[in-house]
């Protein structure tokens, strides 16, 4: 004998199975043909199917007059209304109700937040840097003691050497005001120790919002020779030369300059350094300026500044190639340092001319960027205190020199590699050194700079010497046929 089924029971199940869907719709029709497949297939009987159907109905229309907010589907727990009768639970019991009438105002809430703080001058400073480590073996030579004025390490006594440790802080700190500052860590003064020295610190004081006319104020380097403005970091031979170097050894000197360069022209400088082709940085397509002229951490000796100016201008072909020159000059008097000297048993003291001696040059630049392969010249001619060869005093003589480099520019999966070869001569009194001695150089280069990854550098170079004047010794013999070989590791930070 089948059992009856409640009416109810089998409505409570329907309800449960089909869900919440159903409960906001009157007599579902769903639900309707539920129950009459129940009662075709026998589960129900005729009186059963009635019962149910009329239930189904009459439960549709008591869930219909529900409030919505008791129907509502479950999900996150939604904040009470103002108006709601539900009990706070007992994790917010004790917080502050929410209803309007009871909120009291909060003062200040109505408030707009805080304002940033503006950033200080000095969070736009960014510091960045690198060392050279080098280790030089003097291989042969014919004649006097190697002296190279521009590399203190190359000794035939010396081995590892640090070249240079730089440590550069630069930013804009105002919309027109820039400052650099560039100590060296290990430099070298003329006796041969080792100290920390002020290489650069100056301001460019920017006088239109593009920044394309600055004027630099401080310690920096002079505009003249393209080398020179040249960073020893990006360079890849090891030192400048003597030719271009040597009208303002140290590159640097205190002064003023005027710097003045279009927006996409600086643009275009600082791309010549983020592509890796060596660029000498922006220093304007046009600058000039004075400055003391006797040389980097030097006071002034004779009240009279020199001058230079320099205009320049990187040009970019059809094709994509760079390709840029200029030209470049200063005039001045430089007051040359003197000492007595023994010769051949004769002992001199040359005599100068008070107040300084002229000093003046003018150069040219021609550099086609390696891409992949590259050009880079420079020549200058001019007058300079020089010694005279009877050792007895300083005029001014005329001077000459400059090089060529060649050069590839190749990347594999190995890294970055840049080979190179430099022809330079120089003939011409060194005024930097004591007595301002003749000097003549006659040198050839090859070399290789390799960089695995953009942090690391190395490079060696071998340098043979056809003639070299040894500067620092009276009576200021030429070293011949010297041979040396140099190993440099650079790191960047």
């Amino acid at each position: 004998m089948r059992r009856s089924i409640s009416p109810k029971v089998l409505l409570a199940v329907a309800l449960a199975v089909l869900g919440p869907a159903f409960s906001t719709e009157a007599a579902s029709p769903t639900l309707m043909k539920l129950l009459k497949v129940l009662k075709d297939r026998g589960t129900l009987t005729a009186q059963e199917y009635e019962d149910l159907v009329l239930a189904a109905q009459a439960e549709s229309a008591t869930v219909a007059a529900t409030p919505a907010a008791v129907l509502a589907p479950s999900g996150p727990a939604q904040a009470p209304q103002a108006h709601s009768k539900v009990a706070p639970s007992a994790e917010t019991a004790s917080a502050p109700t929410t209803s309007a009438p009871s909120v009291k105002a909060t003062p200040g809430a109505d408030k707009p937040a805080d304002k940033p703080k503006a950033s200080k001058w000095y969070d736009q400073i960014n510091v960045r840097g690198y060392t050279q480590l080098r280790y030089h073996a003097v291989l042969d030579r014919d004649g006097a003691e190697l002296n190279v004025p521009n590399d203190r390490s190359i000794s035939e006594n010396n081995t590892f050497f640090l070249r240079r440790g730089r440590i550069i802080l630069s930013g804009d700190v105002s919309e027109h005001l820039g400052i650099y500052i560039q100590p060296d860590l290990n430099a070298s003064p003329g006796s041969g120790d080792f100290s920390v020295q002020l290489r650069d610190m100056y301001g460019d004081v920017y006088l239109d919002k593009a920044k394309e006319y600055r004027i630099r104020l401080g310690q920096s380097k002079v505009p003249y020779g393209w080398s020179n403005m040249q960073s020893s970091a990006n360079r890849a031979a090891l030192e400048r030369t003597d030719a271009i170097n040597s009208a303002v050894e140290g590159e640097r000197d205190i002064g003023a300059f005027f710097y003045w360069a279009p927006d996409e022209i600086r643009k275009r400088y600082a791309e010549l350094i983020k592509l890796g082709l060596k660029g000498s940085g922006d220093y304007g397509v046009v600058g000039f300026g004075g400055y003391s002229g006797q040389g980097l951490n030097r006071l002034d000796l004779n009240n009279t500044p020199h001058v230079v100016a320099k205009v320049s201008y990187p040009f970019q072909l059809a094709t994509g190639q760079f390709f840029e020159a200029g030209v470049h000059a200063y005039s001045g008097k430089f007051v040359t340092s003197t000492q007595s000297m023994t010769v051949a048993g004769k002992t001199f003291t040359p005599s100068t001319r008070a107040g300084g001696i002229s000093d003046e040059r003018v150069g040219m630049s021609a550099i086609w960027y390696p891409q992949p392969f590259g050009i880079e010249a420079e020549w200058n001619v001019g007058r300079g205190p020089e010694l005279s060869s009877d050792f007895r005093t300083i005029s001014a003589d005329t001077l000459h020199g400059g090089y060529v480099q060649f050069a590839y520019k190749d990347q594999n999966k190995l890294g970055n590699w840049f080979p190179f070869t430099r022809w330079q001569y120089y003939s011409g009194g060194r005024k930097f050194a004591v007595n301002s001695p003749n000097e003549l150089v006659n040198e050839l280069d090859f070399g290789i700079e390799w960089s695995p990854w953009n942090p690391v550098e190395f490079t060696i170079q071998f340098t043979h010497t056809f003639d070299r004047t040894n500067t620092k010794t009276a009576p200021y013999n030429d070293t011949t046929s010297a041979d040396r070989i140099s190993f440099q590791a650079q790191i960047n930070y």
